[in-house]
């Protein structure tokens, strides 16, 4: 136990070192043909790599047809919409939205499909004509409280339980001030589903 809290008492920035250990000593036959043989070349001088400068593209990708970032969070327009395998209506159909304003994130385009995502990952293919642009988010936390203003120390507004839909006003870097019931105000972006966790909106 006394070298374990050795090792752990080691200060900050130790560094470990292998140790040398004497061999045997050399056999004479061994050595007198190791100095017959010729010396060994020298290793070649390393190829330079060019090395290309950051693609910006791939950075923050966007998406082919319209040009918007990828991913990025749109909402379910109507009460229902198919999700299917590929982008086409040929394509089976693996799941149902059923859920108006429901939170979605488009993850690839393809002319007129987009491939959405609900918040545990499932989803398809669906037609850009079921989706819109008004932003949502699907409560996580249980009894979620909505403040007057963006500070756990706040007076709350209202208590939303877990899976309800509210409409997202603004959002700053860790908060977002969310409608819903016709109440308004301030909620933590760890309490919810909807919005990127660096994402300011006006």
């Amino acid at each position: 136990m006394a070298a374990v809290a050795a090792l752990l008492a080691a200060p900050a920035g130790a560094q470990l070192r292998p140790v040398a250990r004497p061999g045997p000593p050399p056999d004479a036959a061994a050595a007198a043909v190791a100095a017959a043989l010729p010396a060994p070349a020298p290793p070649p001088d390393p190829v330079p790599v060019a090395v290309a400068p950051p693609d910006p593209v791939h950075e923050a990708p966007v998406g082919p047809v319209t040009g918007l970032p990828l991913p990025r969070f749109v909402s379910l327009k109507t009460d229902e919409g198919n999700a299917r395998r590929g982008p086409s209506l040929q394509q089976r159909v693996d799941w149902v939205f059923v859920r108006e304003d429901m939170p979605l994130r488009i993850v690839a385009e393809y002319e007129n499909w987009r491939r959405v995502e609900d918040r545990d990952g499932l989803g398809g293919w669906i037609h850009y004509s079921l989706l819109s642009g008004h932003r949502t988010v699907i409560v996580d936390e249980d009894r979620m409280a909505l403040r007057a203003r963006a500070d756990a120390a706040a007076p709350e507004v209202a208590l939303l339980e877990a899976g309800v839909v509210a409409s997202v006003e603004s959002c700053e870097v860790a908060w977002c001030r969310l409608s819903a019931g016709g109440y308004s105000g301030w909620a933590p972006k760890s309490a919810f589903w909807g919005v990127d966790a660096d994402e300011v909106l006006d």
